[in-house]
């Protein structure tokens, strides 16, 4: 199962948490460190399913830190790719990569220039001689060395057969200018390899949030700029989006919490107890749920994992509660998924038709679960869903990816040693804290003629209404007489990237600006008559606003400058039918005036052959024709 959304934890990972945790273990009477400056916010944007898990554990005493006051928040929906990640910055002058949000990994990496064996990712690779602030870790005691002896290296393997290596640098780290957490120096990896997934993924590396010496938490955390906390929110099935706070911040007081025991395991883990389906509790020995690592939540994992016996049990619950549903086959053959159609398209209905599903944890806690944290769209039968949950092989430990904590605020207090779970709207994440202040856009790394644009933000939830129209101004790199000739070949290839028909993507307007064309894209519903749900439209924006839709070479880049949604038009019958009714009364018009003069022709006509004269009125002399 490990091509379906998770990474494991390989052999040499294993060898490492053991050595770390032995460390961590004889370090945990540490005195505190003082309390840190401002915590860090960062978008997520999502990418494709991928994970990596491992190693290291270790004990922070900083205490909560402040509230956070730069937020950022995008909207992805975690199953179209498989996983989330954030734009990080490094270097002077900074070089911009999208990196898989994972905590489950501890080390942050990037492909380097040099790379022989990298595949083809977002974002060009990383190149230190362009960096004037980039130093390479020099080979030391403490890290593994290359055959020179002069850098560190790293290497990471993975049990589905990827894995990354390449060496140590330092250099400058930022977070985007909506962060209030200055660029800090922090040690990261530069790839000279990569395989398997991490070589075909679309993503450019991964950002290790895990436990160790390495990973980017523990680097800020030992710093003292950030408190030893972090957290994630994930968005719901059709919404998406989401938002990552390093460092403190404020806590719902309804938020249940999970003990997190470090020396128990390298990974987060919480002590899950019980599950209940439809208020019933699962027929299991609640040391089913701590078994090997115990329960891991990751946040690089797309799916939940149980073991067998677990697995079995909550399908069987599941399945006795959805009789009036059709059980069909799942969207990939190679998988034998449980899905069920005949639930309907709307989400916030599935309740009516799924049962509900309570975790409990060892302290009596509960997290209480919607259909959309444990299901996931069937991709070609419209209404059908299939389980999220599949059965972790023979590992008896217990996986919960994204998928469980979809419209969920998970805190990762380190420090505290506890993990939180709120249950909320991510795409409103800050209206729901009654945190003022709205995010602005993602910084852009556009220069020249597109410096003074603002790059549009991505939706964050429209209102409920059938929208009728969508318009999109764009501006892309290429002149106007280049790129006039390839107009409608553009709409065709932004249709079929945003899956929709080609007659739905029609050219409003176009106008030249210096070395970039802005155009004003409309994209109408399939019919006259049809409409767009909230879903699609936000789908629809989304892709654009996160780069989905990628241009061949010869038109350049572009960028998404606004976008505005508008509602089907509602007329009344009169209104639909008015040019009709036009028509029909200027024939009707037509039609008398052409038999008026008709009837006067004729009239005229008879009354001239038939006109009556007196007897003894003067008559012309006429004269008489020859025979």
């Amino acid at each position: 199962m490990a091509s379906r959304g998770r990474r494991l934890l390989g052999s040499r990972q294993v060898l490492a948490a053991i050595l770390l945790l032995v460390a961590a273990y004889a370090a945990a009477e540490s005195p505190d460190r003082p309390a840190p400056a401002l915590p860090l916010v960062l978008p997520l944007t999502l990418s494709y399913p991928n994970a990596s898990r491992l190693v290291a554990s270790s004990r922070r005493g900083l205490g909560d830190g402040a509230r956070s006051n730069a937020r950022m928040r995008l909207h992805d929906d975690l199953l179209t790719n498989g996983y989330y990640t954030t734009r990080l910055f490094i270097g002077t002058p900074p070089q911009e990569f999208a990196l898989i949000v994972d905590s489950g990994s501890t080390v942050t990496y990037v492909p380097c220039a040099s790379c022989e064996q990298c595949g083809n990712h977002q974002d060009p690779r990383f190149q230190p001689d362009l960096s004037s602030t980039y130093s390479p870790v020099k080979c030391n005691v403490d890290c593994t060395c290359d055959n020179d002896k002069n850098q560190c290296t790293y290497e990471r393997q993975y049990a589905e057969m990827s894995s990354s290596s390449g060496v140590l640098g330092e250099d400058i780290v930022s977070f985007g200018k909506e962060s209030e957490l200055k660029p800090q120096h922090a040690v990261f990896g530069c790839e000279n390899s990569e395989t398997g997934d991490l070589f075909s993924q679309r993503a450019d590396g991964i950002m290790g949030l895990g436990r160790g010496q390495l990973s980017i938490m523990d680097q800020l955390v030992d710093k003292g700029v950030i408190s030893d906390s972090f957290s994630l929110c994930y968005g719901g099935m059709d919404i998406g989006g989401g938002a990552m706070v390093l460092g403190g911040m404020p806590v719902p007081s309804d938020m249940v919490f999970s003990r997190s025991d470090p020396v128990r395991s390298p990974y987060y883990n919480i002590e899950l107890k019980e599950i209940h389906v439809a208020g019933k509790a699962l027929r299991l020995d609640p040391r089913i749920f701590d078994s090997k690592h115990g329960t891991v939540l990751d946040s690089g994992t797309t799916y939940a994992y149980f073991p067998e016996q677990a697995f079995v049990a909550f399908k069987d619950a599941v399945t006795s509660k959805v009789h009036s549903l059709k059980k069909i086959r799942g969207p990939d053959p190679n998988f034998k998924d449980i899905c069920f159609a005949g639930a309907g398209r709307n989400v916030s209905q599935l309740s009516e038709v799924f049962p509900d599903v309570d975790m409990v944890f060892g302290n009596g806690q509960k997290l209480s679960l919607t259909p959309e944290n444990y299901l996931f769209r069937h991709s070609k039968v419209g209404g059908a869903y299939c389980l999220g949950v599949f059965q972790n092989g023979k590992d008896p430990t217990t996986l919960l990816g994204g998928i469980i904590v979809r419209n969920t605020l998970v805190t990762y207090d380190r420090h505290n040693e506890k993990i939180g779970f709120w249950k909320t709207n991510c795409s409103q994440l800050w209206e729901s804290l009654h945190i003022g202040g709205a995010p602005s856009p993602a910084p852009s790394s556009d220069t020249g003629s597109q410096a003074d644009m603002s790059p549009a933000p991505a939706p964050s939830g429209l209102p409920e209404f059938d929208v009728g129209l969508i318009t999109v101004d764009m501006s892309i790199n290429v002149t106007y007489p280049n790129l006039k000739p390839h107009l409608h070949e553009l709409a065709e290839l932004i249709a079929k990237e945003l899956e929709i028909d080609s007659h739905q993507v029609r050219v409003i307007n176009v106008t030249s600006h210096g070395n970039s064309t802005l155009i004003r894209w409309g994209i109408f519903p399939a019919g006259p008559d049809n409409a767009m749900s909230n879903a699609t439209a936000m789908g629809i924006i989304y892709r654009l606003t996160q780069h989905h839709v990628q241009l061949p070479e010869n038109l350049g880049s572009y960028q998404l400058l606004e976008w505005n949604v508008q509602p089907l038009s509602r007329r009344s019958w009169f209104q639909e039918h008015v040019v009709s009714i036009l028509v029909g009364i200027l024939l009707v018009i037509l039609l008398a005036l052409s038999a008026f003069l008709v009837l006067l022709v004729w009239r005229k006509k008879f009354r001239g052959q038939t006109a009556y004269r007196p007897v003894d009125s003067v008559v012309p002399e006429q004269e008489l024709q020859p025979l």
